[in-house]
């Protein structure tokens, strides 16, 4: 097997008895010299993690040699080391996770008031079902613009979506997550090839005082081509045929909303600024020690003119009421997709369509997976309250905004309910 010219890591996994901690660490040692004596590497780094709870690295590089060790709890302790791990390094908080730590470390506990109170989740109440199955009949289009008004908020059956297609994609999500560290870090911003894919830990980690408990990967959808030329090939053909298998499903849900709004059909204008772009992010949600004391995705609103959610049975999502503290659980159903009215279609309708202030709670016993489709203007639109809703005689709740600016200002700080809105309110 060739080494790398430049730069070899290695990854193991053991158990070992401390007894013959000393013995291991010295074969392996002989054998990293070994290796770097019979090819031309500058460099040759390993890390070894241990069932023992050590964590030690060894470095080579010609005429030196450097063994570090770190303990668990250092690691655990120290903030800039445990950011690094997680963050810079590829680990994610599913590699946190997969070290079996026992407790939270303080990186991830949240403010009290940024976590969920479970004491104002309402049991006996939920968001609306509507079947798609006979969506050319008027009854489904008034029930798709009920739930949008009243909740922002419902869930869809017999939508057309091809239930193996949804497995694909769930499927397509596990693979990627499971690959090395190596093989994800390539995706890092600082990594990536283009800036349409990153892999990233928690929301926005730069601005993030305390991370969530979350990895993801984003694919904006540029062109066939470009997918093909960047997106991860062990998931790329899945993720490519759920978004293209949607786009039927998008289209009728907007037409269905925007008769509401007296715009008769979805004509290419129209449908350039609600669906001109899309994103699509694969979401890991890892099993956490402590999963009272921190967040899968803090409560916050999307962006979107609507998200398509692709969500597995292990439930998390929890909707804020309209105009109320209390919130309701979102629970899996068998072949079902979650529909959420996005900020840029609560702008767009002058408010008649509510974005909901939702979030994600963390899971102690299981890995959860979610897949959303972020369906939006293009970031060169400038959207506001559309001119068919005006000459109906309102006010104007919002100004004309740049959506790259909208975005831009989501981005600019951490999940903080629906105060991203304020941004465009006159």
């Amino acid at each position: 097997m060739q080494i790398p010219k430049t730069f070899l890591s290695c990854l193991f996994v053991l158990t070992l008895d401390m007894i013959i901690f000393n013995k291991y660490i010295k074969k392996m040692f002989d054998c990293y010299i070994k290796a770097q004596t019979k090819c031309r590497c500058n460099l040759l780094s390993f890390q070894l993690f241990i069932h023992t709870r050590i964590i030690f690295s060894v470095k080579v590089a010609r005429g030196s040699r450097t063994i570090r060790f770190t303990s668990m709890a250092s690691l655990l302790q120290n903030t800039r080391e445990l950011k690094t791990f997680v963050v810079d390094e590829g680990h994610g908080v599913k590699g946190l996770s997969e070290l079996k730590i026992k407790s939270l470390p303080e990186l991830f506990i949240q403010p009290i008031e940024k976590r969920l109170d479970m004491s104002k989740v309402v049991p006996y109440e939920s968001i609306p079902v509507i079947d798609m199955s006979n969506s050319d009949d008027p009854k489904v289009g008034e029930a798709i613009c009920d739930a949008a008004e009243k909740w922002g908020f419902f869930q869809i059956i017999n939508h057309g979506v091809p239930l193996s297609i949804i497995d694909d994609v769930k499927d397509a999500t596990h693979r990627f997550f499971m690959l090395p560290p190596e093989e994800k870090k390539k995706y890092l911003f600082k990594n990536s090839p283009t800036k349409n894919v990153r892999l990233v830990t928690s929301f926005i980690p730069e601005v993030d005082t305390y991370l969530e408990w979350k990895d993801y990967l984003s694919c904006f959808y540029v062109s066939d081509d470009e997918a093909n030329s960047y997106w991860p090939s062990v998931c790329r053909d899945q993720v490519l045929e759920y978004l293209k298998n949607s786009e039927s499903l998008i289209k009728r849900l907007l037409e269905a909303l925007i008769k509401r709004l007296d715009i008769p059909k979805l004509d290419d204008k129209n449908k350039a600024i609600l669906m001109g772009s899309m994103r699509i992010n694969l979401n890991y949600y890892p099993v956490c020690p402590n999963p009272e004391l921190t967040v899968g995705v803090g409560g916050h609103s999307d962006v979107s003119t609507l998200t398509v959610l692709l969500q597995d049975e292990t439930g998390g999502l929890y909707v804020r009421k309209l105009d109320s503290e209390d919130w309701v659980h979102v629970p899996p159903i068998k072949g079902s997709l979650t529909i959420n009215i996005g900020d840029a279609l609560q702008i767009m309708s002058n408010g008649l369509y509510k974005s909901i202030e939702h979030h994600v709670v963390a899971n102690g016993n299981k890995n959860r997976i979610s897949v959303p489709i972020f369906v939006n203007p293009r970031p060169s639109d400038v959207i506001g309250p559309l001119p068919q809703v005006i000459n109906r005689g309102e006010k104007a709740l919002y100004k004309q905004v740049l959506y790259s600016d909208y975005v831009k200002h989501f981005y600019r700080k951490s999940h903080n309910g629906k105060d991203t809105i304020d941004f465009a309110k006159v």
